[in-house]
């Protein structure tokens, strides 16, 4: 309850100085104003918990305020104080939203507890509200798919990395998947059970992110209304990602180290330390290497995140992985959207895969809902694609065996053996030719086409495989 916001509004000067001294020794940080425009001014200016207003004032009447206060910010709750003679007025503005009312009569303990209610209404609301916003997280698919050589050695140094409580720093260009795996590595360690904390590090403002990392104090700045708890006290028992953490200044990133090196952070406005138990995950897709040689980021936080690097490939780099993330994101929207599992046209699997995907896996996914969306048909083809995949730089085409994996929905081992021999054979199964179009070393390869027995299944009559 402390420091909870209240806007008193009344033309009446004696009955503000009331109200503003029983709601202030009841731990309310209350400010009162004379007529309902100074009040529109004082909602558009600064944040409140509860309105409480007259019902008969000049120039503007409560019901008009409680109109506008709505359309500013519909989830304040507004209650009307009324004269006995005004009653049927405060009902009618009861049914147009206000909360409650109470007449200028009344006892002070109900007062307080119309207060206490309305109060307690809004916070439900921002639960609910934060609630409605982590299911809608976990709609959007998780999963982490992949059976590419470079995608399963990320895994396996997944497995290895999350038993520890060690620093990771996940490196890759955006769209790659670096916060799905740092909740893989979070799900896997013991702090599994404690919270997984993530923010954007180049969404925010410098003085916005210091205090969402670390918290601050009443009065530390200019709105600064109450204490506030940062996210790395939120993350206690669990775990942090760092998101795109190249993006923070010089003045961060020394708060950052104390992180790190102290376990405590220092709250702006503040002079106590605070020690947390959590452990960090950064995520960059820039070269802190260079970042650190132009003197844009601190070669000492740099050494202390680098700890554990993990290294994501890009999707253009794992083409062979495409198939089946094109299965897992049609089949997720087409749930989503409530409607009939759709069909791929070969001919728009071949465009797919011989796109090169600056965007990476998210890019990806965004052309499948896209498609799921607009397309009114059974079945995604070329023309529900974006215009921008239709001018393949590699010219990969898939032959019918890929596709009927697809559509049947085989296993990730199914779809990879039939793109391997598709390509293998467009490639005259020229190994080092099928390795470039692949984005795979030649090894690689080799040990793919010795695990599904490929070799046995050449064109007859054709030659050992050639370099």
């Amino acid at each position: 309850m402390a420091d909870e916001r209240i806007l008193i509004v009344d033309d009446e000067e004696g009955l503000r100085r009331v109200l503003s001294i029983m709601l202030s020794k009841e731990g309310y940080d209350v400010t009162s104003v004379s007529s309902a425009p100074d009040a529109i001014r004082a909602i558009e200016k600064d944040v409140y918990d509860v309105v409480i207003s007259d019902i008969k004032m000049p120039g503007m009447t409560g019901i008009e305020l409680l109109a506008a206060l709505h359309e500013i910010d519909p989830s304040v709750p507004v209650i009307i104080m009324t004269a006995y003679a005004s009653l049927d007025t405060a009902i009618e503005a009861v049914n147009r939203g206000a909360f409650h009312y109470f007449v200028k009569q009344a006892r002070n303990e109900e007062i307080k507890l119309v207060i206490r209610r309305a109060l307690q209404m809004k916070r439900l609301q921002s639960e609910n509200r934060y609630l409605k916003h982590e299911i809608k997280k976990t709609l959007k698919p998780r999963s982490i798919i992949g059976a590419s050589p470079k995608i399963q050695e990320v895994f396996e140094t997944v497995r290895k990395v999350a038993k520890s409580d060690s620093t990771v720093l996940l490196c890759g260009e955006s769209g790659t998947g670096k916060e799905l795996f740092a909740r893989e590595i979070h799900g896997a360690s013991p702090r599994a059970g404690g919270p997984f904390v993530s923010i954007n590090c180049g969404a925010l403002p410098e003085p916005l992110l210091e205090s969402e990392l670390f918290g601050h104090v009443k009065g530390s700045f200019t709105g600064a209304i109450r204490d506030k708890e940062g996210l790395f006290s939120v993350a206690r028992g669990g775990s942090f990602l760092l998101d795109e953490v190249g993006e923070t200044s010089l003045a961060i990133q020394v708060k950052l180290l104390r992180i790190l090196q102290e376990r405590e952070i220092i709250p702006v406005g503040g002079s106590k330390p605070i020690k947390v138990d959590v452990r960090v995950i950064a995520a960059t897709n820039a070269n802190l290497d260079e970042e650190v040689e132009r003197g844009s980021f601190r070669a000492d936080l740099f050494y202390r995140l680098n700890v554990i690097p993990i290294v994501l490939p890009p999707l253009r780099e794992r083409v062979e992985d495409i198939p089946a993330l094109i299965a897992h994101f049609l089949a997720h929207y087409c749930v989503v959207s409530d409607r009939k599992l759709m069909t791929v046209d070969r001919d728009a699997v071949d465009a797919l895969c011989a796109y090169g995907w600056p965007g990476n896996v998210r890019e990806l996914e965004n052309v499948i809902e896209r498609g799921v969306i607009l397309e009114e048909g059974a079945r995604l083809t070329l023309a529900s694609l974006p215009s921008r995949i239709l001018e393949p730089k590699k010219p990969v085409r898939l032959g019918s065996g890929v596709h009927e994996v697809l559509d049947r929905a085989g296993t990730l081992e199914d779809i990879e053996r039939e793109y391997l021999i598709q390509v293998l054979e467009q490639c005259g199964w020229q190994k080092k030719k099928a390795s470039d179009v692949l984005g795979i070393n030649s090894s690689t390869l080799y040990r793919k086409i010795q695990r599904y027995g490929l070799e046995q299944g050449r064109p007859a009559g054709a030659e050992a495989l050639s370099e």
